[in-house]
């Protein structure tokens, strides 16, 4: 059995943005119950005991767990490597001072366009000042710094003023991730899903800026799902490489996982190494044996695992189905007909979003 070398530690589903695009659950009220300080200290000594090598602190919005320091300097303590996944909203200079001091590896912040109006109407809130002058102490305090932007429908058009702002704020790394259709992106895909021209001209420009910006800057660019051959490898491989642990504490191998039909697992009830190596959630889908055909039989059941469960549960009803994003899966027609839609030419760009409600501790 593989150990996992990542944690996505996510601290609270609080926050101060309403983006249409959140992977966070719909049914945010059942997480108000929060692992307390030391609750998440010991589950970042248990991930190190167990073999993780990274913390990555997420939300909803980290910054607004106030022992956020004191959990960045136990796990520096422990010798993980931190990262914060941020909306920056919060990060005074002096939240951010305390928070270098404590031993923070890097820092990714969110941006959602390239201008105020654009950027503020799809966070939900006005944000998009304070971020800029955020990613710029970042720098300042000569942090390894990536920017963040999910792209969708409504502002995948902007994609080179976006890169324009990456390389202005000297991002060492700009993640241009196309939305995935979880979690509140699964309730707008309809207005998110971009068209195939669309994409065409994003990655004519990405192709561009990787050759401007090398020796500089990584472009990473992800495209949808939904345009792809065949799907993504779930996590790298289901229970294999990557854990997540809730704010309530249930702890899945993917963030989203909590929409399977699987028995859950809590790090109140469990330790993580009970609950990495025999908890139902993280047995279910591990390795290859589970699959059913095509994926079976599948040269690429090794590299992809039969794609995504929880995008195959979505989509079919069935987690172990094959994830219809693959060319090969008996429900491919299901993937191709909302990719048709999305590319009727009278289609509109700006449709109406349903934000995720702002959720305060």
């Amino acid at each position: 059995m593989d150990r996992p070398f990542g944690l996505l530690a996510e601290l609270t589903y609080s926050c101060p943005l309403a983006c249409a695009y959140c992977s966070n659950p719909v049914n945010l009220a059942d997480y108000s119950g929060e692992l307390s300080t030391q609750e998440w200290l010991r589950v970042l000594t248990e991930a190190r005991d167990l073999g993780v090598l990274q913390a990555h602190l997420s939300g909803g919005e980290p910054l607004l767990r106030r022992d956020l320091v004191e959990l960045v300097a136990g796990a520096t303590e422990l010798g993980l490597y931190t990262n914060l996944i941020t909306s920056a909203l919060g990060l005074s200079r002096r939240r951010a001072e305390q928070l270098k001091a404590a031993g923070l590896d890097h820092v990714q912040i969110s941006i959602q366009a390239d201008e105020a109006a654009a950027s503020d109407r799809i966070a939900g809130t006005p944000s998009f000042q304070r971020k800029i002058e955020a990613a710029r102490l970042v720098k300042e305090l000569d942090w390894p710094f990536t920017l963040n932007v999910v792209l969708h429908r409504q502002n995948i058009d902007r994609i080179e003023p976006i890169l324009d702002w990456a390389e202005e704020l000297a991002a060492d790394r700009i993640e241009l991730a196309n939305t995935q259709y979880y979690g509140w992106a699964w309730r707008n895909r309809d207005a998110l899903l971009p068209s195939r021209e669309q994409l065409e001209q994003a990655e004519t420009v990405v192709r561009a800026a990787r050759e401007r910006l090398k020796g500089r800057m990584d472009v990473i660019y992800v495209i949808p799902d939904y345009y792809s051959q065949y799907p993504k490898p779930c996590m790298g491989g289901w229970a294999k490489r990557q854990l997540t642990v809730t704010p309530n504490g249930d702890t899945l191998p993917c963030p989203a996982a909590h929409a399977l039909p699987l028995p859950r697992a809590n790090v109140r009830e469990d330790s993580l190494e009970q609950i990495w190596t025999r908890a139902p959630v993280f047995e279910r889908f591990r390795g290859t044996d589970w699959m059913p055909d095509p994926c079976r039989s599948c040269d690429r059941r090794e590299i992809d695992f039969g794609g995504c469960r929880c995008q195959a549960f979505q989509l079919t009803g069935d987690a172990a189905s094959t994830d219809p994003v693959c060319h090969l899966s008996p429900d491919h027609e299901i993937v191709t007909e909302t990719v048709r839609a999305a590319n009727e030419p009278t289609r509109p760009v700006d449709v109406e979003l349903i934000p995720r409600p702002h959720r305060a501790r």
